[in-house]
């Protein structure tokens, strides 16, 4: 009989073996192999922060118990957060003298915020810290992320990784519908992405990473934010699945939880995209760096029995996958022909009154224009913008991120801006922004399907979920808009935008593009 090895000596070995591997590939190529060694450092400061916690966690905050309430951590609290808000408005200041309109994108977190805080049922109740601590996180990210150079490549790498690993979704397609549809038809060429990336997801749930990640997340979360265990865990969570699949985490505690913990668990679900969804909106075109950092930007499985064996995962993730690749083909087909119906019915009746081409795009662009101003959005892209955001509050945002994609390629491929006086694509700038703003499940139809998990799962607190569900759906939607005025802010132009001479110097100009088109409309102005 073949007797497996122990496991700690197995473990050391194959750590080991491991570190070998990484030395060898950073002599090799460093530059080649810089993701896999950032990856293993951050899995060893984990691990690191686990095993102190583990062995001197009780030690430690024995010794810090004695500061807890005294006069000088109280001072040393406050000290920061005065310094933090300082720089903050230093930066601001020095930053925006260059760039004054990203002042409106800084009025516009304020004018959402104060919304909120309005709109609060108790308003000597709302956690400032969390708010402080929470903007704090996501300015620190965004800055991370869109003004760093490591950081805007680090993210800009990972969105090609991600877009990558997507693309192995054709293999089986292509065996499945053939070359021909799934380059030509919607629904064989993005619903297979879901498919790909439940499966995937199933797995990494089997073995433990999913849950390992998210717990430390929803650590970060909860020492920084002053939450609760259970919301934070579930906020976490929703980085990587949906709505209805991250309260499974906290199941067991849904019963007992107070009314605002109920409502962080709701207003994440809103604010926040799914993976697997993710995937299908990378497929449209929409930047997946911008994707991934909005929805992690918003935090500040699902099962709970797992399959026995990993292929047994594997399969029950692509199974588990056809619900929701349903369900979003039947959203689509039905929204998209109510849409059409609604623009029918409103053509007709502004022809009564010769309103020529009332639709409900038209309506959104001039409702919602001033809100899309205060983002930091130009007010030439505004009514494109707020007709976007519209659909996706009203309808859903699955079809106006195709929208934003169709402006996307009219844009790449060098059209003329204006075309019998009527815009056909946005700035980049605007793209980000708008990016940011969609991306979240805060559309009416999600009011039921958060509804309907959550009920399912505590039945006793029907009533409490009814009551909170419209105040969390507008939490949601608020916080998508915040994240895109922070990305308002933060947005700095790069490549032919920032520098037309070198662009000029190196490029062919053998078909239109967008960046030929700035840089001849750039020096024309001059």
């Amino acid at each position: 009989q073949i007797q497996l090895p122990d496991f700690y000596p197995f473990l050391f070995q194959f750590s080991l073996a491991y570190f070998a591997y990484v030395l060898t590939a950073c002599i090799l190529n460093f530059q080649r192999a810089l993701a896999l060694f950032v990856l293993t450092c951050l899995v060893l400061f984990f691990l690191a922060c686990s095993l102190i916690r583990k062995h001197f966690g009780k030690k430690l905050l024995r010794y810090g118990k004695p500061f807890e309430n005294s006069q000088l951590w109280l001072w040393l609290k406050w000290g920061l957060i005065a310094v933090a808000l300082v720089g903050l408005i230093l930066w601001l200041i020095l930053d925006t003298a260059q760039r004054p309109k990203q002042l409106i994108s800084f009025a516009g977190i304020c004018m959402f915020v104060i919304i909120l805080f309005a709109c609060s049922k108790y308003h000597f109740a709302v956690s400032w810290r969390a708010v402080f601590w929470g903007l704090m996180l996501e300015f620190a990210l965004g800055i991370l992320v869109i003004r760093t150079d490591p950081g805007f490549a680090a993210f800009q790498w990972l969105g090609e990784q991600i877009q990558i690993f997507l693309n192995y979704t054709v293999a089986g397609s292509s065996f499945v519908f053939g070359d021909a549809l799934i380059k030509d038809v919607f629904a064989f060429q993005a619903l297979p992405i879901i498919v790909f990336f439940s499966c995937v997801m199933s797995v990494l749930y089997y073995l433990g990473l999913m849950q390992w990640v998210i717990v430390k997340i929803a650590w970060i979360l909860q020492i920084t934010l002053g939450t609760t265990a259970t919301e934070t865990l579930s906020v976490a969570g929703n980085i990587f699945v949906g709505m209805t699949e991250a309260p499974l985490l906290i199941r067991p505690y849904l019963p007992d939880m107070t009314s605002s913990e109920i409502h962080a668990v709701m207003t994440g679900g809103f604010a926040t995209i799914s993976g697997t969804v993710l995937g299908a909106y990378i497929t449209f075109g929409i930047d997946p760096a911008s994707l991934v950092s909005a929805s992690v930007m918003a935090a500040p499985f699902q099962w709970n029995t797992l399959p026995g064996r990993l292929c047994e995962a594997a399969s029950s993730g692509a199974a588990d996958s056809i619900g929701l690749i349903a369900n979003i083909a039947a959203n689509l087909i039905a929204f998209l022909a109510v849409l059409a119906f609604i623009n029918a019915v409103l053509s007709w009746l502004g022809e009564m009154v010769n309103i020529e081409g009332l639709s409900f795009q038209v309506i959104c662009s001039y409702v919602l224009r001033p809100i899309v101003f205060m983002m930091g959005v130009n007010w030439e892209d505004c009514p494109m913008v707020a007709e976007m955001l519209g659909t996706k509050f009203f309808l859903n945002e699955f079809v106006a991120y195709e929208r934003l994609s169709q402006y996307k390629n009219k844009r790449l491929s060098g059209i003329e801006e204006w075309v019998g006086g009527e815009k056909q694509w946005i700035s980049v700038r605007a793209e980000i922004i708008t990016t940011f703003s969609l991306c979240g499940f805060a559309n009416l139809s999600s009011m039921g399907i958060t509804l309907g998990g959550l009920t399912s799962m505590a039945p006793t607190r029907k009533s409490d979920f009814a009551k909170l569900v419209t105040r969390a759906l507008l939490t949601g939607a608020c916080v998508s808009l915040v994240n895109a005025c922070v990305a308002g802010i933060l947005y700095v132009p790069r490549g032919a935008e920032a520098n037309c001479a070198s662009f000029l110097n190196t490029t062919n100009f053998t078909s239109p593009s967008y960046e030929i088109y700035v840089c001849c409309r750039e020096f024309f102005q001059r």
